[in-house]
Formats: structure tokens, C-alpha cells, sequence
């Protein structure tokens, strides 16, 4: 497979990077990271997860004249004011880590109670084509509740204290195969695959495909 039937991942996060290629590549969809590439640092000045995605997409994509996925991702929790939102990654500071945003969170929560703390994953993604043109964009949400404290091993950011409604446990608790299902990225994903496939494998079509 050339590189012009191969989609960067605009990641690093080693996270992020395998639930991508795990809803990518059952498809026939190549897909490889910025690891290695003469990718660019994106500075994310948008004010939204759909702004950030496309910031990522576009100038990761005109820097390696290839087509790029992109995403931006985060928690969103109500109580307080959507918060930590589009900084959730570095929501503890410039040296923020999993364990340090988690405290923090937590910390601020101290006061509400379980009825308080409900919470959604939100997750925007954007398609590039090779000159930095969006040409396709999709968004995926998935909610639930905050937890007391850390729970489970699995999974990567805030999803320890992310409780899934469905199962009665974390993120954290859960398969990575039912979080490939049910997440907010993975539905955001799923809605851009078409367009993925229209623009990079089009001759892959069945008759009639739109």
C-alpha cells in the first residue's frame, strides 16, 4: 500500500493511536502516526474540539503532503461549566500527566455528590486532504458520571474515574474491545469512515457507492 492509499493519524498518543487503528484497519484502511514523519507542532488556538481538529488536520496534512485524520478529544463535566473541556490534557498544567488531571478533578468535585457528577466524552475529528482542505468532519459523544476514585487499569486520560452507565464500571474497568464500540471516539470515527473511504479508496466502491 503507496502512501497516497495510507492515512496519517495526526497522534502521538499512544492511546489514541491504537483505538484509531483498531477501528481502521478490519476495514482495509492503512494508517500510520506522525511517529517518524516530518510532522509540524500544532499550536491548538481553537476555541472548540471541532476547531482543534481541523487546526490539526489541515497543518499536519499541508506539512506532509499526505492525507491526515485528526482528532480532538476531551471530557466535558457539568458541574463544573464543561470543564476541563478542550484542555483536558493539560487541565493539571504544561506538565500535566493522567495521574496529576485526575487528582485535580477529583479535587475539584470534593463537594458533589454522585448526582452531581455527570460528565460527557466528547470527540471531534477531522479528514485533510494532502493540500490542507477539510473535506470531511464528524463528532461522536458518550455520557456518563464521575466517580469517587480511580477505578481499573485500562484505558488512558480520565477514563479510571469514567463511569459507563451501561456496565456499572469505568473505562478503566471495561474491555478495550466494548470501548471500541461504545465510546465517543469510536462513533465519531465510525460516522468519518465513509468519507474515508470515498476520498482515499473510491475505486473500492461497490457499484453505486456514494
Amino acid at each position: 500500500m503507496d502512501n497516497a492509499e495510507t492515512l496519517v493519524l495526526g497522534t502521538t498518543n499512544a492511546g489514541k493511536l491504537r483505538e484509531l487503528a483498531e477501528l481502521l484497519t478490519p476495514l482495509g484502511i492503512g494508517c500510520c502516526s506522525l511517529a517518524g514523519l516530518a510532522a509540524v507542532d500544532v499550536e491548538e488556538t481553537g476555541s472548540s474540539f471541532a476547531e482543534n481538529a481541523a487546526l490539526k488536520a489541515s497543518q499536519q496534512a499541508r506539512a506532509l503532503g499526505r492525507w491526515v485524520l485528526a482528532e480532538d478529544s476531551g471530557l466535558v463535566v457539568d458541574a463544573l461549566r464543561g470543564a476541563p473541556g478542550i484542555y483536558s490534557a493539560r487541565f493539571s498544567g504544561t506538565d500535566a500527566t493522567d495521574a496529576r488531571n485526575n487528582a485535580l478533578l477529583l479535587e475539584r468535585l470534593a463537594a458533589h455528590p454522585s448526582s452531581a457528577r455527570s460528565a460527557h466524552y466528547a470527540c471531534h475529528a477531522a479528514l485533510s486532504d494532502p493540500t490542507g482542505n477539510i473535506v470531511a468532519v464528524s463528532s461522536g459523544v458518550y455520557g456518563g458520571v464521575i466517580a469517587d476514585r480511580p477505578q481499573g487499569a485500562g484505558g488512558f486520560g480520565y477514563d479510571p474515574l469514567f463511569i459507563v452507565p451501561e456496565y456499572h464500571r469505568t473505562f478503566g474497568e471495561i474491555s478495550s474491545t466494548v470501548k471500541a464500540v461504545i465510546s465517543h471516539r469510536a462513533r465519531a470515527i465510525r460516522a468519518i469512515i465513509p468519507a474515508i473511504q470515498r476520498w482515499l479508496h473510491p475505486h473500492r466502491l461497490p457499484a453505486g457507492g456514494q
